[in-house]
């Protein structure tokens, strides 16, 4: 028995500790093609499907911000095109604004005018009334005055109406025209 223990110890130092035995190597793959077939069959498809449904999520994400883009261009669209219809129907309203108000005050200058002529022609209405009033008057008070005085001159009576008013009339009227001849 000697020889063999001999011998064993021979071969286990022939034996390279890095090279596996065999059975080692046998059962080794046999767990590496159980754990392959585990992975293939039941991790695989999980990964595939978990990384599929990650991918349509992300496309879907990808289209929903693409549809939300076009929206809000859109909307900037008619959002700017409102603004531009809304500044000018404001362009528009200010000039016919503008333009009412200058109708407006051309109208009251006009009314304000009608109406100062029409005030200065009552005024010269009045102003002429009350002139051709004041001859009148000044005509009976300076014919009466007329009558006294050339009663006073003359030393009589000057009674009769017909003869006064002659008197006075041609009095008057040698007045105004020396007034006429002065101017």
């Amino acid at each position: 028995m000697f020889h063999a223990v001999i011998a064993a110890a021979a071969e286990a130092e022939q034996k390279n500790p890095l090279i596996p035995e065999i059975y080692d190597i046998i059962w080794s793959t046999v767990v590496f093609v159980v754990i392959l077939f585990f992975f293939w069959k039941l991790v695989l498809p999980r990964m595939q499907k978990l990384l599929d449904d990650r991918a349509e999520a992300i496309e879907g994400n990808i289209a929903k911000a693409d549809d939300a883009q076009r929206k809000a261009e859109a909307a900037l669209e008619q959002y700017t095109a409102q603004l531009v219809g809304a500044r000018a129907e404001a362009g528009q309203i200010r000039d016919q604004a503008r333009a009412d108000g200058q109708r407006i005050v051309a109208e009251h200058k006009d009314q304000a005018s009608a109406e100062a002529a029409r005030i200065a022609a009552s005024a010269k209405t009045q102003i002429e009334a009350e002139r051709q009033a004041a001859v009148v008057s000044l005509r009976s008070e300076v014919g009466s005055l007329a009558i006294d005085l050339a009663s006073g001159v003359i030393g009589e009576s000057l009674t009769d109406d017909a003869k006064a008013a002659a008197i006075v009339d041609r009095f008057l009227a040698d007045l105004e025209a020396s007034e006429k001849a002065a101017k």
